[in-house]
């Protein structure tokens, strides 16, 4: 058995222990862990310093989980934009493609509580029912593998998913999505990165919330993807007590690069029943990112979006940068406040018919 599977076996899933360590009421997580489970490697639960520290938030049942009746489980309809079981087509090109509902920490603030950890419905054949409609819809171009976890299943059973895929012509892009970096680096064996590699091109979005998180371990996966040619990216969620605030989003943002992991979204936290509580105003992200723009490097500025309730997509949110936009020029505020006038081009200088279009939109 691989090392991260003995790791795996040794998670902490019961009130028990937790109270063994920091003396919490066992009533309140096993009450809970009846509705969402709990999951906790080793590794991630040895870098809480505290009750209620942002590592704890993240993985330690609280009551309110399951005191939220108002939120949707399912808010971003992906059970609704599913044309075959466990497969979600919602954007023209690509789909998002669940291959298990098994994670190695089942995060507090997750969007789908609603099934992850519970009797699972993905089975072979709704795998097969996945590849036979991304291969009968020549419009997907990008496959986003995701879960639960999809690290979760062996090197194996990933590969001859992926390998099924790769006959499909129009496939251009592979991604995974997978937390194992942050909560479980041992997942990240140079036997799993051999293989992916032979898949190019193979992308990775991971998922760090606090600079905390960023180990000498997570550094050595992360780093070991990389040098197999497949970049990573790193999806952060802004949540209430973990990460709403300029300064930690900042450190974190700064650690990720120093790790080759490109910040690639800042997500609003979703909409989702038993996650209430790690939701923040929309203006304190923005002020993040008006923090991070023109104060650090370019590409260290992750994309503020909300996934839009009800199906919608992602939506990029920005401060207002644009003041005022006219026939004779564009009035831009800059990261320090200060304004800027630049001229536009006047109409009777623009000839092409695709740009008078796009003025006129």
């Amino acid at each position: 058995m691989e090392q991260w599977m003995l790791d795996l076996r040794n998670s902490v899933t019961k009130g028990e222990t937790v109270d063994e360590t920091y003396n919490v009421s066992v009533g309140e997580i096993n009450e809970v862990r009846k509705v969402y489970p709990m999951r906790i490697p080793r590794y991630y639960y040895n870098l809480i310093q505290e009750k209620g520290d942002p590592i704890w938030m993240q993985a330690v049942p609280s009551i309110q989980e399951v005191q939220d009746e108002e939120a949707p489980e399912d808010p971003l309809n992906e059970d609704g934009d599913s044309p075959v079981p466990r497969l979600t087509h919602r954007y023209p090109d690509r789909v998002l493609f669940l291959i298990t509902d098994r994670c190695p920490m089942y995060c507090r603030f997750c969007t789908r509580k609603r099934m992850v950890g519970r009797a699972s419905d993905i089975t072979e054949k709704t795998i097969a029912m996945g590849i036979e409609y991304i291969r009968n819809h020549s419009e997907i171009r990008d496959v986003l593998i995701s879960g639960g976890d999809p690290l979760m299943v062996s090197d194996q059973k990933l590969e001859h998913i992926i390998a099924r895929l790769r006959t499909i012509p129009h496939v251009q892009v592979i991604r995974i999505g997978t937390k194992f970096p942050c909560v479980l680096p041992s997942r990240i064996t140079d036997n799993l990165c051999n293989m992916l590699k032979k898949y190019h091109p193979m992308y990775v979005n991971t998922h760090f919330n606090h600079p905390r998180e960023i180990t000498p371990e997570a550094k050595e996966a992360c780093e070991r993807l990389v040098n197999a040619g497949i970049p990573v990216g790193c999806q952060t969620v802004l949540m209430r007590g973990v990460n709403d605030d300029p300064e930690v989003m900042k450190e974190l943002m700064h650690k990720l690069l120093m790790m080759r992991v490109r910040p690639y979204y800042l997500y609003q936290a979703d909409l989702t029943r038993g996650t209430n509580h790690f939701r923040t105003r929309v203006e304190v992200g923005l002020q993040i990112i008006q923090a991070l723009r023109g104060h650090t490097t370019g590409f260290a500025v992750p994309q503020f979006v909300i996934d839009a309730p009800g199906g919608g997509g992602k939506i990029p949110l920005m401060p207002e940068y644009v003041q005022r936009l006219d026939d004779k020029e564009v009035v831009l505020k800059n990261f320090e406040g200060k304004e800027y006038h630049y001229p536009q081009v006047d109409r009777q200088y623009v000839k092409d018919a695709r740009e008078i279009e796009l003025i006129n939109f």
